[in-house]
């Protein structure tokens, strides 16, 4: 059964080292972000994203989104992305916005989910930009609970459906939101709402048109 350790100012530096520890050893920690509990894990440890399968129970590979903690750290993992990227993050960064773009050739393929592309984003979250500092590198942000059940906005139901499969969740609380994060797919100048989520579509018109 996972550990799970509630955050305090105290323990978060000790929870950090530890959460750290796992993830480059091949592992995926549950973590709290601003809007679900998510698997952090390494992307480019291809055993880490099978592991992420394993943990979701899902044979299928889908694509797995990545989490930063700053726009420069998304703009590396990104190729050429558009103008129009970089003005969608400066408004909505740190947020609940994942910006779809074509990946850069280092990102293992598997990620993309043999698309080619990687969705993004900078969660406004301290615990888990202060993992990705810590780990230093993006991380894997996908739900963390069975494929098919719902989300979880809590560590209690990220113990219920996958306690037995990870070695640690980080207890940050409730999530702020219950909802998944808006998802755009940007292919030059061109938009496509992928998924509606946290910030609805008439907060993006002034960008979107």
């Amino acid at each position: 059964m996972a550990e799970m350790l509630k955050v305090t100012p105290a323990r978060l530096e000790k929870i950090l080292k530890k959460a750290t520890d796992l993830i480059l050893a091949g592992k995926a920690v549950a973590v709290p972000t601003d809007t679900l509990y998510g698997l952090a894990a390494d992307p480019y440890n291809l055993a880490a994203v099978n592991e992420i399968n394993r943990i979701k129970r899902r044979t299928v590979e889908r694509a797995v989104p990545l989490l930063v903690d700053s726009v420069d750290r998304a703009a590396e993992i990104a190729q050429n992305p558009p103008k129009l990227f970089f003005e969608l993050a400066t408004k909505f960064w740190p947020g609940a916005l994942t910006l779809v773009v074509a990946a850069a050739p280092g990102l293992p393929l598997k990620i993309t989910g043999n698309t080619g592309k990687v969705g993004l984003r900078w969660p406004k979250a301290p615990v888990a930009e202060a993992l990705i500092a810590a780990c230093g590198r993006a991380l894997t942000g996908t739900s963390a609970n069975l494929t098919e059940n719902l989300p979880c906005t809590t560590a209690g139901e990220v113990l219920l459906q996958i306690g037995d499969a990870v070695p640690l969740i980080i207890d940050g609380g409730p999530t702020p939101a219950h909802v998944p994060s808006t998802v755009i797919e940007l292919t030059g100048d061109q938009t496509r709402l992928i998924r509606p989520g946290a910030i609805p579509e008439s907060d993006l018109k002034d960008i979107l048109g």
